[in-house]
């Protein structure tokens, strides 16, 4: 299975817009993207899709119990946020002059890579 190329990268701000981490009283949650896994199409999402674990008390984990720590959700669930105009956007491609391919912004139109 190759690995597919994705239109999210670490860094950037999405709202998840699908599953059980979709709103919080009624608004759509937003959060930071921490990984991306592009094998599986999934991304890691700062404060979503917390995953509760037992671990027991070692030598490399000091402090036992039950550990939160954010699961991997389908990148099809989580949609880009422009930081130009700060709305959920669908992402475009664009070639500059020099070469470079940089995203871009299907409301605005604005570069979304610097």
């Amino acid at each position: 299975m190759s690995a597919k190329r994705l239109h999210i990268k670490a860094n950037d701000e999405v709202i998840v817009i699908s599953g059980k981490d979709r709103s919080y009283k009624g608004n759509l949650r937003r959060g930071r993207v921490i990984g991306v896994l592009p094998k599986e199409e999934r991304v890691i999402v700062e404060g979503m899709n917390i995953l509760k674990r037992a671990v027991r008390q070692t030598q490399k984990v000091r402090q036992g119990g039950i550990i939160e720590s954010p699961g991997p959700i389908h990148v099809s669930n989580v949609m880009l946020v422009c930081p130009s105009c700060n709305k959920p956007t669908r992402v475009g491609h664009r070639q500059r002059e020099d070469g470079t391919r940089v995203r871009v912004c299907k409301k605005c139109g604005a570069d979304i890579d610097q």
